[in-house]
């Protein structure tokens, strides 16, 4: 198994990626002398008898109230159990396992005040595979990802429940199955570990790891309609993106052209064929991915910013002993980089929805009504076709941009929230509809071809369908739908399809 090293401030996406994918994770010996220091830093500040929020003050609206000294390791307690007050189905472990390494980043950056030994901890979870059921609901993204950090926490001192193996169990029990035991948190640990944008900031890498993989599908499955329907390559001339200067657009012509090069069907109707445009679905491919891959890549940079950043709150600066308030926890960025991810993603899936709708329409396409060579006796793609659109309205709906959005909590005292994680969230669930719907796609394109009478599309694309054609037969008679297009889904989200393409046009790393 691949073991990634964090390096605090220094993790890069393609590391990210191989953690939300399975590597496991080593921090950083030498981070630990500054963590260390913060937490040293938090005694010095307490001794100054001072109020700092969050250390010997309530939380929230209720950071007026003073704690007293003995009182300071219930108060982080409470805080975490009180705050665990998520609700909704446990998210994913993938996402999860992301969430724990992207604390143990911030904090181990030494300005959290957190012990050595809580990281510890965190560390030696992730490394023995205990994963914290966390509901998936219950943060506005502001104040930070407070619910699900609290479930998180709540583990990590005997309280809730972990997954090992596939197996749910009570938090002290599945602690004790490794050889490890909960802490008892010490002043500010409380509030360090609950504070901060990882719930939502690993909801949104996760979405951003799946968008990569659905948009280079996405090109292969769009390069395939434009054979199907016998579509040209001229618009993929280079010659007209540079004059638009747009880098994604200007690289995706290219990776057009790349896939179709070679064809024999595109050499067939090179001379005297009396369409002069194509639909804009096939002609305007690389405006609307090249539109998608560039906005992808913007979402990418403030999430790899975001990731080796702090988001807790105090700040703890152990130069001159301080705890400095600030809002380093409200999510804005990364609730408009989940936009931006759910607009593309439901851009990707929308084109290609109206590329099977034209393959299935003689009119448009040339090919039998519905893809199958009794139109009639046999309904062919037209549900498919339909399901296609379902899915594409649901992704449409869902695509309504979660930042725009604020509700005061906490009695007004944060009024004003990002609603990050519910943006970053709904991610997975619209990829995976985008991927149903290049599932389809992929099937109606390669029955199109098949219709040419014997002629060969280029080397990376016959490598796509026969792909394909390996697990799913050509549709003579109608059967029964539903295997061949999971069969089809699989082949995208296991990564098949693009690799039998041999193709590759990464968004990071």
């Amino acid at each position: 198994m691949t073991n990634i090293t964090l390096i605090p401030a220094q993790v890069t996406l393609a590391d990210w990626r191989a953690i939300y994918r399975g590597a496991s994770v080593t921090l950083e010996p030498s981070s630990k002398d500054r963590i260390a220091a913060s937490a040293a830093a938090v005694g010095r500040i307490l001794a100054k008898g001072e109020p700092v929020y969050g250390i010997n003050t309530g939380f929230g609206k209720l950071a007026s109230v003073r704690i007293e000294n003995d009182d300071l390791a219930t108060l982080q307690r409470n805080i975490v159990l009180s705050h665990a007050a998520g609700t909704g189905a446990p998210s994913p472990v993938p996402v999860i396992r992301l969430m724990m390494a992207l604390k143990l980043v911030s904090l181990a950056q030494g300005a959290s005040g957190v012990r050595v030994e809580t990281c510890d901890l965190l560390a030696a979870m992730l490394a023995k595979g205990l994963t914290p059921v966390i509901p998936s609901q219950g943060s506005v993204g502001a104040s930070g990802d407070l619910a699900p950090l609290s479930h998180m926490a709540a583990t990590m001192i005997g309280v809730g429940d972990i997954i090992v193996n596939d197996t749910v169990m009570p938090a002290v029990e599945a602690l004790a199955s490794v050889g490890l035991a909960p802490i008892e948190l010490a002043a500010k640990e409380g509030l360090a570990l609950l504070n901060g944008t990882q719930f939502s900031t690993a909801n949104a890498l996760a979405g951003l790891f799946e968008a990569e993989l659905l948009f280079t599908s996405a090109l292969v499955t769009g390069a395939l309609s434009t054979e199907a329907a016998k579509g040209s390559d001229t618009p993929f001339d280079p010659r007209i993106h540079d004059l638009r200067h747009h880098a994604g657009q200007i690289e995706v012509a290219a990776a057009l052209r790349g896939l179709m090069d070679g064809s024999a069907i595109r050499a067939s109707h090179l001379i005297g064929d009396a369409r002069v445009q194509d639909p804009y679905c096939l002609r305007c491919q690389p405006q609307v991915m090249g539109a998608a891959l560039d906005i992808l890549r913007q979402a990418a940079t403030t999430l790899e910013i975001e990731s080796n950043g702090v988001s807790d709150n105090p700040l703890i600066f152990p130069e001159t002993d301080e705890a400095l308030s600030g809002g380093n926890f409200h999510a804005e960025p990364v609730a408009f980089a989940a936009d931006m991810i759910a607009m593309a993603i439901c851009e990707i899936g929308s084109i290609s929805e109206r590329r099977i709708a034209m393959l299935v329409d003689p009119a448009l396409s040339g090919l039998p009504a519905f893809l199958t060579p009794k139109p009639g006796l046999n309904s062919g793609f037209m549900i498919p076709q339909v399901t296609a659109a379902a899915l594409v309205s649901e992704n449409k709906q869902r695509a309504f941009p979660a930042s725009v959005d604020s509700i005061p909590t906490s009695a007004n005292q944060e009024d004003h929230v990002s609603m990050a994680a519910h943006g970053a969230r709904r991610l997975m669930d619209m990829a995976a509809n985008a991927t149903a719907v290049l599932g389809i796609e992929y099937l109606a394109a390669a029955q199109g071809i098949e219709f040419h009478g014997g002629l060969t599309s280029s080397a990376p694309l016959e490598k796509a369908r026969a792909c394909l054609r390996a697990v799913v037969p050509a549709l003579d008679d109608d059967r029964h739908f539903y295997p061949d297009m999971e069969a089809a889904n699989t082949l995208i989200r296991s990564g098949a399809l693009v690799e039998a393409a041999q193709f590759r046009l990464p968004l990071v790393g």
